[in-house]
């Protein structure tokens, strides 16, 4: 599906315009994009050694040999055994290559033992030379994500027509049953299942626990996870019952706010400015203090990915790139409420991924 050697074309351009004479692709997304291979995390050393004109040489460890298909001659693989010194392997490929970039998530045990092996390399990170390459999505990339986000659809769907029990159970319990259905409904893996009853619903990042679910409260879904290599994510809030007056207040906030964000998302603004869309009316309304985080953040093989939609990034808005749109206002120790979508900018109106329903529903 994807042309792995032109994106390795693509970065060695990068490479060439920032005077970097090597790059150093190691475990994440940078590697899935770049290879199509998604490598396990071991402490075991696998990386992506690529410089300004040769064959791109992925060093891993033998056991894992057989799971990496190179996608033709240009990517050369160069597995390791047990009593053979990774490091010094990539330091040899490194040659007289003295500025080289590396990526984020590559451990810094890697990077120290890489510096003291090489004296006067210059280190830098790979991000500025990667990001630029995944941060707009292609026709390709984007069908993924709209069918990532389908699924998800589905399982939201179900929480909204009340097929998934809410009140009197566990938090954890009902986690278990959106992750079993996740997974039915076509998700490869599951990466997190947010679910915030009550003031639970105040902690954005909320670990679903032991508590019960009572009536009439707020219920915060916050789910996603990864299909065929590309990422989910997004949020509807239900009511086990009528929910309380000051919610429903905001509530019509909050909704006027997300579509804002959404309508924002257009070529000729910024993803500062998608922030300010949203950020403003719920200012406006008196709940500004209660909007404690960006309103977005980038998304495709990784679930956080450039670009971010927050205050102070002035990077204008292209076609290709896919974002979340998830303004939230949260009154802690007593409830919390976040809608979210993933907007795809196109040359015309945003495309959105996700298609069900935005209010808040009573279940």
């Amino acid at each position: 599906m994807f042309e792995y050697p032109a994106r390795i074309d693509r970065l060695r351009r990068q490479m060439t315009a920032a005077g970097v004479d090597a790059a150093l692709i190691g475990l994440g997304p940078d590697l899935e994009y770049l290879t199509g291979y998604r490598a396990p995390a071991l402490e075991r050393l696998t990386m992506l050694v690529v410089g300004p004109d040769d064959a791109a040489t992925m060093v891993l460890p033998v056991l894992e040999a057989a799971h990496f298909h190179p996608i033709d001659d240009r990517v050369i693989a160069r597995p390791w055994a047990e009593t053979e010194d990774p490091i010094g392997i990539v330091a040899r490929l490194l040659g007289d290559a003295r500025i080289v970039a590396v990526t984020d998530e590559t451990w810094a045990r890697f990077v120290i033992e890489l510096h003291q092996a090489v004296p006067g390399l210059r280190l830098q990170r790979a991000v500025g030379l990667t990001a630029p390459l995944r941060i707009r999505k292609d026709a390709a990339e984007i069908e993924l994500l709209r069918a990532v986000g389908a699924c998800v659809d589905e399982v939201l769907a179900a929480v909204q027509s009340g097929s998934i029990p809410l009140a009197g159970r566990s938090e954890r319990q009902v986690a278990r049953d959106v992750t079993a259905r996740l997974l039915e409904a076509g998700h490869d893996t599951v990466e997190f299942c947010i679910i915030g009853s009550g003031p639970n619903g105040a902690s954005p990042h909320h670990e679903p626990g032991d508590r019960i679910i009572q009536a009439d409260e707020v219920i915060v879904f916050d789910i996603g996870g990864r299909r065929a290599g590309y990422s989910s994510d997004s949020t509807r809030c239900v009511v086990t019952g009528s929910p309380p007056p000051e919610v429903v207040e905001a509530y019509a906030v909050l909704h006027e706010a997300q579509r804002a964000g959404v309508e924002a998302a257009r070529i000729g603004n910024t993803c500062e400015g998608v922030d300010a869309a949203a950020r403003r009316v719920i200012a406006e309304a008196g709940w500004g203090e209660q909007f404690i985080h960006r309103t977005g953040h980038g998304i495709g093989m990784a679930v956080h990915e450039e670009p971010y939609i927050v205050a102070g990034n002035p990077l204008p808005l292209a076609a290709g790139f896919a974002f979340s749109v998830e303004p939230g206002i949260y009154v802690p120790d007593q409830w919390g409420i976040r809608i979210e979508d993933i907007v795809i900018v196109t040359d015309g109106d945003p495309i959105l991924c996700n298609a069900t329903s935005t209010e808040l529903v009573e279940v």
